[in-house]
Parts: structure tokens; C-alpha cells; sequence
């Protein structure tokens, strides 16, 4: 299967965007994890989680870019997506930065 890995991130991708999707909609903070919510407690958990879906949903483009690479080059969609999960995770921690 030569588009296995990027039919896989794609499929990977996708997930996360529906999750934050989901997150974005509901603003329901019980949809995190236990553990995340034992955690964080926000001030207040409807901003808290439109915020956090913006980041979740930034975060899902590293493997869709990598899917997107993985259609030319296996190289170069690995080093996508290890750059640009540390690019989209960094941005997203300046993003969470004013949420109280």
C-alpha cells in the first residue's frame, strides 16, 4: 500500500479535528479527559474550552500536513510532522497563555 501512512494521518487527523470540533460546539468541559480535568481548573470553563479546541485543532494540522507530504516524499513527511508539532504546539501554549 504505497498511501498507507497517509491515509493514516489523514484518518488521524481528521479524529482530532472532530474532536475539537466537538469541543468548540458543546463547550462542555467534562468531554476532557479525568485527568485534565482534575488538573485545570479554570475561572471559566466555557473559555476555557473554546480556547482549548482552537489549540486541539491547530495541533491536528501537523499530521494532515504530513499526510499532504507523505504523497510525495516519506522523509519529508516525517520531518513534517515532527516540525510542525513542535511549531503548532508552541503556538498553541501562547494561545492558552490568556485564558484564566
Amino acid at each position: 500500500m504505497e498511501y498507507g501512512y497517509s491515509i493514516l494521518m489523514g484518518f488521524f487527523s481528521a479524529g482530532i479535528l472532530l474532536y475539537a470540533m466537538l469541543m468548540a460546539l458543546t463547550k462542555n468541559y467534562n468531554i476532557l479527559p479525568a485527568r485534565a480535568r482534575v488538573s485545570v481548573k479554570p475561572k471559566n470553563p466555557r473559555k476555557y474550552m473554546t480556547q482549548l479546541s482552537k489549540v486541539v485543532a491547530l495541533v491536528a494540522l501537523a499530521p494532515a500536513l504530513s499526510a499532504l507530504a507523505g504523497l510525495w516524499n516519506m522523509a519529508a513527511a516525517i520531518i513534517v510532522l515532527i516540525a510542525g508539532g513542535v511549531v503548532f504546539i508552541w503556538l498553541g501554549t501562547k494561545l492558552m497563555r490568556d485564558v484564566d
